[in-house]
């Protein structure tokens, strides 16, 4: 049986929103149009915009309202800044065009050498079939790009150094602990719509006050990025059961 792949963020965050334990890990998101843009600036001052299918990034735009009625959106290196809402509006329905797209409220993200990071959380099915946290890794952002993604540039890097100057060593391990669990509800939330999940890569911002966000959910990610940790355990591990599940084929020896 072929392993399931959910394309739609729209419709992973309607399941995920059905959860009253996930549901406020969540940041308000809406599917895109014009006065739904001006409504969430208003209350929020900044938001993403992002394509309702898209993967590593590609096409998702940072857009702000700053003070004395001027706004700046940003898509890739390149920040643009109007003198109104409609102006900007504008360029960003051409922008756009006829794709589905969402917008989702900005979350602050914390910084490590003033460079913005999230985190990235691997869940898989185990060798017994049941939910596994198998992995978690930050992402620190390319300085230049509004995104964290490592085909977009950003460098992967072990939780504990850039949670460093954030949080106490000794909370280090139960802070884990918090994002393992939060990676397993996720993934028995899912599964309760889509049932031939195996594995899913959670896109978490952690705020300023330390609250893990659910930025969206990947039902194919990535998982040679655990590779860039010292810890080859890791890698072993997720390698392991992706071949438990049928992804890869076992390594001839």
């Amino acid at each position: 049986m072929a392993i399931q792949r959910v394309h739609s963020k729209w419709a992973k965050t309607n399941v995920l929103l059905q959860s009253d334990l996930l549901s406020g890990s969540i940041p308000t998101t809406r599917r895109w149009s014009r006065e739904t843009l001006r409504e969430m600036l208003n209350e929020c001052a900044m938001v993403y915009v992002k394509p309702d299918a898209g993967t590593y990034g590609i096409g998702v735009i940072r857009v702000e309202k700053r003070t004395r009625g001027v706004y700046t959106f940003q898509s890739g290196t390149r920040l643009r800044t109007f003198t109104s809402f409609d102006t900007m509006a504008d360029r960003l329905e051409r922008l756009i065009g006829r794709r589905t797209y969402l917008i989702q409220r900005g979350i602050h993200l914390l910084r490590h050498s003033k460079r913005r990071f999230d985190i990235r959380v691997m869940v898989q099915k185990n060798l017994m079939d049941r939910w596994e946290t198998t992995g978690i890794i930050g992402r620190l952002g390319n300085p230049a790009k509004i995104v964290t993604n490592y085909h977009s540039g950003g460098t992967p890097m072990s939780i504990e150094r850039l949670m460093g100057s954030h949080l106490a060593a000794a909370d280090m391990s139960a802070y884990k602990n918090k994002l393992r669990k939060l990676g397993t509800d996720v993934a028995h939330q899912l599964e309760s719509r889509y049932p031939r999940l195996k594995e899913i890569g959670i896109d978490v911002a952690i705020d300023t006050s330390l609250k893990p966000w659910i930025l969206e959910v990947n039902t194919l990610p990535d998982p040679y990025i655990f590779r860039k940790l010292s810890d080859r355990s890791i890698f072993r591990r997720v390698y392991r059961y992706c071949v438990g599940y049928g992804r890869f084929k076992a390594k001839r020896r």
